[in-house]
């Protein structure tokens, strides 16, 4: 029997792709590993499906200063160890990484037991986990056509990312009678990220009263960011974070305000959801969000609001412009010709 190391983690972001292969690797019969952190949303996230998985030592490499500077390189140079004698164990076919610190101690060991390792990097500029990995490679998997000139030469490939194929297959009947909502008002889902998005969740709660006098509204708010007091409110419905509801959720609605990290870029092109995005400021990243935003601003796939500029009423005026002009922004989606991601991946993968 094949076996496949799966690795990411940190964000879900760099799980999702991963779970998107996993039916695909499972009907060819293989043996799936899947090496993340110890405690990492990762875990949570792999927890459904039938693949073993291993949890190393994990630490972040930080371009700015943080005491723990001083303490995760020791966590890295174990998760090395650790990962070295996973991979020693488990002596994969392959190994394929969807990013995240996590990863880079897999994909080194990987190199130094001679087991080929595919990575994928999502947004248009390489992170620094993936640099790393780059000179341990076989090959390298990317989103946008502008990533391929940030990538070694003769290891880039532009594969687009892995979408589920679960999300595809959503019931609106099912999504209303989980919300309350009715099938005749226009539905509205405020898509925060994994780790939620303080200043989106503030602001569109305040702006509540005047966007249900329009919308009905699913709010994926993150991890710890419910309001309590906004429970019994008809037309509103918040969740922390959805797994299988996802797919139902999404078949309800017609237009999103979103981050903008890749893979829910890539999602939300495929579902063909118009969306408003706003993406992470650059003080608080590397300024992907912001360069995979305007991406797709120009492609007239979104429209974008920099976080800067998020105001209230700002926020109230572009949800409505995006509900007015959403064929717009349907027919640009529609003349989009979509790769299929995970088969291109997937034949990679079984290449070895």
């Amino acid at each position: 029997m094949k076996k496949v190391v799966l690795s990411g983690g940190g964000t879900a972001g760099h799980v999702t792709p991963n779970i998107a292969l996993i039916p695909e690797l499972e009907a060819l019969g293989y043996e799936i590993h899947y090496i993340g952190s110890y405690d990492g949303i990762e875990k949570s996230l792999i927890a459904d499906y039938h693949v073993i998985y291993h949890g190393i030592s994990s630490g972040k490499l930080r371009r700015y200063f943080d005491f723990k500077n001083f303490t995760d390189p020791f966590r890295v140079l174990k998760g090395f160890f650790e990962a070295n004698k996973l991979i020693k164990s488990i002596h994969p076919d392959v190994v394929f990484s969807k990013g995240g610190f996590v990863t880079v101690p897999v994909v080194i060991a990987a190199k130094i037991n001679r087991i080929p390792a595919i990575i994928h990097e999502s947004d248009i500029t390489p992170g620094l986990a993936n640099k790393l990995c780059f000179p341990f490679s076989q090959k390298v998997c990317c989103t946008f056509p502008e990533t391929i000139s940030f990538l070694p030469k003769g290891k880039a490939l532009l594969t687009g990312t892995p979408i589920r194929k679960e999300l595809f297959q959503g019931d609106k009947i099912s999504a209303i009678a989980l919300c309350h909502f009715l099938s005749t008002k226009p539905t509205l889902m405020i898509i925060g990220g994994s780790l939620g998005a303080g200043i989106i969740n503030r602001a569109v709660r305040g702006i509540l009263p005047q966007l249900l006098e329009r919308y009905q509204i699913i709010h994926l708010c993150g991890n710890g960011n419910l309001d309590e007091s906004l429970n019994n409110i008809n037309g509103y419905m918040q969740f922390e974070y959805c797994k299988e509801e996802l797919k139902d959720l999404f078949s309800l609605t017609d237009i999103v305000v979103s981050r903008a990290g890749a893979n829910a870029l890539c999602e939300l092109l495929s579902l063909k959801k118009p969306s408003l995005l706003i993406p992470l400021s650059a003080k608080k990243s590397r300024g992907d969000q912001i360069l995979n935003a305007h991406s797709f601003q120009n492609q007239g796939f979104s429209m974008v609001i920099e976080e800067e500029s998020l105001t209230n009423d700002f926020l109230l005026d572009s949800i409505n412009q995006l509900f007015d002009n959403k064929q717009l922004y349907l027919n640009k989606m529609n003349q989009c010709s979509n790769t299929d991601s995970t088969k291109m991946i997937i034949n990679l993968l079984t290449a070895y």
